[in-house]
């Protein structure tokens, strides 16, 4: 396995297949930062180290990160004959523009302002074309870069190769990604665990996003200001990555929701990280760029209800009945669709009403394990098996001789 950018999610997903794979996966990578410069140059860094090893591998398993036609080229030596398969965690033909950050330097607004380099959706496409299998997290991963193909190769004077598009989509499948959901801890069984375990006070509403633009935080922390400028009753857990560039909603979101929040920041470990999302009720994504969900589905599986876009990857994850309770259009009004699920929860936390009403508890539990129950689907201990098999397949198969 090749992964240039071993960090968060990456480096999760990397070890996770390692640890539950039947096969025996040696994982290359480099550490997560300065993204372009991966995508420029580890190809150089990880041929080197592949060069310097004392083993031929079966499969060569790279992520979107590497240039995958330039690694092949630089240890042809090594693996002549060894099929290459390519895991899309994202791409870059759908990546959003970040909006400009009062935060920022002069140097950087300059930056931002300037054309999208196509450079890095290039490497995607080459490396797409230089593999024996490619792979994608999701359908909406597969589907918004086939989409967006055409059009991004017509932009370009000359030489166009529209065949190319017909190529990468004959050799393109879904293979979604495999989290460690079982890790994470299962939540209460029954509505009297569920109550005894859940700690007093109000609905708790978490954010485990990565601190960046294109996770959309300004639309979900200006719904929660909304809802405490209303007095609704409810705290925050903010977990999640940051870098060195963060958004200043967070720190604004921070002052303002004030003793409301419970957490405000990264979870040092797994087990840090699971104990808050099993303190949470509600969980919310406001995401711009999503091409499948990992965090949304973690704290799902430690008994959040999702309150996500219709839209992205998102509806994926979530079964055809319940897609109305839990999916929201780009134009509703997100604040209150949040207030009505933090009220239901609420309702759910309180004493079970006299028979023969409904139990508000015990309909929350019921629609969480039907929810909990489509996200582990993703779990390692279904996942490798099924990557297990796509790769010995890959590796029976060999390298295709048709490119274009």
């Amino acid at each position: 396995m090749i992964e240039p950018y071993l960090t968060g999610s990456h480096r999760a997903w990397a070890e996770g297949y390692r640890a539950h794979s039947a096969h025996d996966v040696e994982v290359l990578g480099l550490p997560g930062r300065f993204w372009k410069w991966r995508m420029h140059g580890a190809a150089v860094t990880l041929g080197r180290q592949l060069r310097a090893g004392s083993r031929r591998p079966d499969v060569v398993l790279a992520t979107d990160m590497l240039d995958l036609a330039a690694f092949l080229g630089l240890t042809r030596g090594v693996l002549d004959g060894v099929p290459a398969a390519v895991y899309f965690h994202e791409h870059q033909l759908a990546y959003p523009r970040p909006p400009a950050d009062p935060a920022w330097s002069a140097s950087r607004r300059r930056r931002a302002a300037r054309p999208d380099d196509a450079h890095y959706a290039f490497v995607n496409f080459t490396s797409a074309l230089a593999a024996d299998a490619i792979l994608w997290s999701s359908p909406y991963n597969r589907r918004s870069f086939l989409e967006r193909l055409p059009g991004f190769l017509g932009a370009f004077p000359d030489h166009r190769e529209a065949g190319a598009v017909g190529a990468v989509g004959a050799r393109s499948e879904v293979l979604p990604l495999g989290i460690d959901l079982a890790g994470l801890g299962p939540p209460p069984a029954s509505v009297e665990a569920w109550r005894a375990r859940r700690p007093p006070g109000p609905p708790r509403v978490v954010w485990n996003h990565r601190w960046e633009h294109d996770k959309g935080p300004e639309r979900c922390f200006d719904a929660l200001r909304e809802l405490a400028d209303a007095g609704v009753a409810f705290e925050v857990i903010v977990l999640g990555e940051s870098f060195v560039q963060v958004p200043a909603v967070f720190e604004a979101a921070r002052r303002h929701l004030g003793r409301r929040v419970l957490r405000f920041g990264y979870a040092e470990s797994r087990s840090e990280y699971a104990r808050w999302l099993h303190l949470g009720d509600v969980v919310v994504s406001t995401a711009r760029h999503e091409f499948f969900g990992a965090a949304v589905c973690e704290a799902v599986a430690c008994g959040c209800w999702p309150l996500l876009p219709d839209d992205l990857a998102y509806p994926d994850l979530v079964p055809d009945a319940m897609r109305a309770e839990v999916l929201y259009g780009q134009h509703e009004r997100l604040a209150d669709r949040l207030a009505r699920l933090v009220a239901r929860a609420a309702a759910a936390a309180g004493d079970a009403p006299p028979a023969p009403a409904p139990d508000p508890a015990a309909e929350w539990l019921a629609g969480l394990a039907t929810l909990r129950h489509a996200v582990m689907a993703y779990d390692w201990s279904v996942m490798a098996p099924i990557y297990d098999a796509r790769l010995a397949e890959i590796a029976r198969r060999g390298v295709r001789c048709d490119v274009l």
